[in-house]
């Protein structure tokens, strides 16, 4: 009797591995210790560094972002989006790099934004647009140079901080200085195809339109493409995918594979110069790599998350 084998969905996946190819949990052992300790590190952030805590950008309820002020004036500014498959985490998780740039003269910015299924990703990359589009306008009153404002995301952050780079009202595309984007999707095509998508409720013709991948312009900044050595392969091919076309593009790409981390401890190294992720980023942003003064938390963690 011949075998049954399972239908392929996606490149050579059926249902139940594409699943697991997407599944950035399935290469550690302890996910909620994970996520709790970016709401850890990030109230750590909060109680040493001056912050103003949800200022709205927008009219929708959630759409609130923190903002920790540089020590100076005309600073650079880091935006960080949360990642989440787009439903979880939020702004109170995601200051953890904040000291790791206000100690090098710069400003930082953590952006929460509506969840699935209250919202859809249309909205969701809407109100991540907005955000940009109000940290320039209110750019002097930050205390920040509107023409440095750099943009990072981690995983569903990645994918919209680039929707935010190419936002078509074109606030933010011709400001941006530069980007860092960490163990990004920039293809929903699979996540329709997953687990994933139960909450998003994506069809192929939305999936296309919040592809950051066939949307790609020649004005991109500067990019640093990031991805942990253990993530599944599929988290490897979106990352080398990604910045062959934006290379192809124009942007000056710098891509790196860090072999010691994983999809959900490499954000800790966003500003944190001993790593190449954070020593490419603080490069791209002008500021020190030595920051006078008392170690930030970020740095204080090392590689155990």
């Amino acid at each position: 009797m011949a075998t049954t084998h399972p239908a392929r969905v996606y490149r050579e996946f059926d249902h139940a591995e594409l699943a697991v190819a997407y599944s950035p949990s399935s290469c550690i052992e302890d996910l909620s210790g994970e996520l709790a300790g970016y709401a850890r590190h990030s109230a750590a952030s909060r109680a040493r560094l001056t912050v103003h805590r949800d200022l709205r950008y927008g009219p929708e309820e959630p759409e609130l972002l923190d903002f920790f002020p540089a020590p100076g004036p005309d600073a650079p500014l880091q935006v960080f989006v949360h990642g989440g498959y787009w439903q979880e985490l939020g702004k109170s998780d995601s200051a953890f790099a904040a000291p790791d740039f206000v100690d090098r003269g710069a400003a930082f910015a953590a952006v929460g934004y509506g969840l699935a299924p209250a919202h859809t990703l249309d909205d969701i990359v809407a109100m991540v647009r907005r955000a940009v589009r109000w940290l320039a306008a209110n750019a002097a009153s930050l205390g920040v140079d509107p023409d440095r404002i750099h943009l990072s995301g981690s995983s569903a952050g990645a994918h919209l901080a680039v929707m935010a780079l190419l936002d078509p009202e074109g606030a933010a595309a011709g400001r941006i200085a530069g980007a860092a984007l960490l163990s990004g999707v920039y293809d929903l095509e699979p996540i329709r195809l997953t687990y994933v998508n139960d909450a998003l409720g994506l069809d192929a013709a939305g999936a296309y339109r919040n592809s950051p991948l066939h949307h790609l312009r020649p004005d991109l900044p500067p990019l640093v493409i990031a991805r942990g050595g253990n993530e599944t392969g599929e988290y490897g091919r979106q990352h080398e995918d990604f910045a062959e076309v934006a290379r192809r593009m124009g942007a000056p790409v710098v891509s790196l594979v860090e072999p010691e981390r994983h999809h959900f401890d490499l954000p800790y190294d966003l500003g944190r110069p001993e790593s190449r992720l954070g020593a490419a980023v603080l490069t791209q942003m002008g500021l020190p790599l030595r920051a006078p003064g008392r170690s930030s938390v970020a740095s204080a963690i090392g590689h155990g998350g």
